[in-house]
C-alpha cells in the first residue's frame, strides 16, 4: 500500500536551514505528483511547495519562495524539502501528500519548530 514517511524536521533557530526528507513506497514515485504542506497550530493547513511528474514548475506558496525548494531523488523514491532562511512563521507540522487513483495520501509529519 502507499506509505509516505516524513523525517528531518527539528528546533532550528532563525536564518537556520532544514532538509525534510518524505521516503515513499507502494506507488511509482517518478509518475505522480507530490507535495509538502504544512499547518501551524490554530491555522488551517496549506500546501506549501508541489512537484509535477511530468515537469514543468514547481509550485511554491508566496511565502517560501526563494527560501524552500522542493527536490526529487533521481535514484530513489524520495521527496525532500530544503528549507533555508528559516522564519518563526515557518513553525508548523509538515506533511508530504500524493494522490494516487484518486485518493489522497498523507504521511505522518515531522515537526520544524524555528525559534531563537
Amino acid at each position: 500500500q502507499v506509505q509516505l514517511v516524513e523525517s528531518g524536521g527539528g528546533l532550528v533557530q532563525p536564518g537556520g536551514s532544514l532538509r525534510l526528507s518524505c521516503e515513499t513506497s507502494g506507488f511509482t514515485f517518478k509518475n505522480h505528483d507530490m507535495a509538502w504542506y504544512r499547518q501551524a497550530p490554530g491555522k488551517e493547513r496549506e500546501m506549501v511547495a508541489a512537484s509535477r511528474w511530468f515537469g514543468g514548475s514547481d509550485y511554491y506558496v508566496d511565502s517560501v519562495k526563494g527560501r524552500f525548494t522542493v527536490l526529487r531523488d533521481t535514484n530513489n523514491p524520495v521527496l525532500y524539502l530544503q528549507m533555508d532562511s528559516l522564519k518563526s512563521e515557518d513553525t508548523a507540522l509538515y506533511y508530504c501528500n500524493t494522490v494516487v487513483q484518486d485518493t489522497d495520501y498523507w504521511g505522518q509529519g515531522t515537526q520544524v519548530t524555528v525559534s531563537s
